[in-house]
């Protein structure tokens, strides 16, 4: 349990700590008119991770069988909300101009790897 909500406020802090880094290049970098797509982009990728590690923790409880198949939909749920995400980011909303583009991709990779390393640093201590 407590490893459990210690993934959950590290989640938490990537996220605050990401837009706060991504807040202060872009206040130097005078761009300041994408500090709210910023602050949406980084939400949403946090309650992604979020959910997908709800999930994989949740089945670290179960049968070895079901272990895998909670950790294998964990990944699956990232990928298709973050797919969804994608799509709506730049076909509904049109946000598709060459720095929010970048921008989605420089917030995708952070909360990717450490989705990734929690999920590996977890299957170290306990397998499935």
């Amino acid at each position: 349990m407590i490893s459990y909500l210690r993934n959950i406020f590290a989640t938490i802090a990537l996220g605050c700590g990401v837009t706060g880094l991504g807040a202060i290049t872009l206040l130097l970098l005078g761009a300041e008119k994408y500090l709210p797509d910023l602050l949406i982009l980084s939400t949403v990728f946090t309650i992604i991770i979020i959910v997908c590690i709800v999930i994989f923790v949740k089945g670290l409880s179960k049968t070895p069988q079901n272990s895998f198949w909670y950790s294998f939909v964990s990944i699956g749920i990232k990928l298709l909300l973050e797919m969804i995400l994608a799509v709506f980011w730049f076909v509904v909303a049109k946000k598709s101009n060459i720095e929010i583009v970048f921008m989605f991709f420089i917030l995708y990779l952070p909360f990717t790897l450490f989705l990734i390393l929690t999920i590996l640093k977890t299957l170290n201590k306990k397998s499935l």
